[in-house]
């Protein structure tokens, strides 16, 4: 059960976040507010996926394109626009 929350746009089927969401895996792992994506995974994190517990650093920890990723330290508007 893992939460991020996105520094950037990512889009999944009909869902569109925006920077400075959060998303789950699970409705377990949800807080209000929150987006669940059930096929979250680490095969199917995006870039700029900030893990919010431990469960997500270990998901982040395990995903080959994004583990190394630097952490942003801020969220601005120019990473909420679809390139």
């Amino acid at each position: 059960m893992a939460r991020f929350r996105v520094s950037k746009a990512f889009n999944f089927g009909q869902f569109h976040l925006h920077a400075g969401q959060t998303v789950a895996d699970s409705a377990g792992a949800a807080q209000p507010g929150d987006v669940v994506w059930t096929g979250l995974s680490s095969a199917t994190l995006g870039a700029g996926f900030v893990p919010l517990d431990g469960s997500a650093t270990t998901m982040k920890s395990g995903s080959l394109k994004f583990a190394n990723e630097a952490t942003p330290t801020a969220i601005t508007g120019r990473y909420s626009i679809d390139a």
